[in-house]
């Protein structure tokens, strides 16, 4: 699966665009389909870095990379997948 597609790179703004925002607007959320951690991407540099909400064992804003996410492999060979029926929403909406 295509993680980052041409229409999605076209909408993310770029990094720090929504600072200002109290609630950014979340445009791609990632996955990995074995355990609970997911990766909601509201900026993007326009190469390889999103900055974005990170849930995991600890959930914290920060940044995380295109690259990175594609190189992960999980149990069988899984990769983290993106949310195909995922439509932009705030992030208040995602949490």
């Amino acid at each position: 699966m295509k993680l980052l597609t041409q229409e999605i790179r076209k909408k993310l703004p770029p990094i720090g665009a929504q600072d200002q925002e109290n609630d950014p607007i979340v445009y791609a959320k990632f996955f990995t389909p074995w355990s609970y951690w997911t990766w909601l991407a509201y900026e993007f540099d326009g190469e390889d870095i999103f900055f974005g909400f990170v849930k995991g064992d600890f959930d914290e804003y920060g940044t995380f990379s295109l690259s990175e996410l594609e190189s992960v492999k999980g149990p069988m060979g899984l990769g983290i997948e993106r949310d195909i029926h995922f439509t932009p929403k705030p992030l208040s909406e995602c949490k």
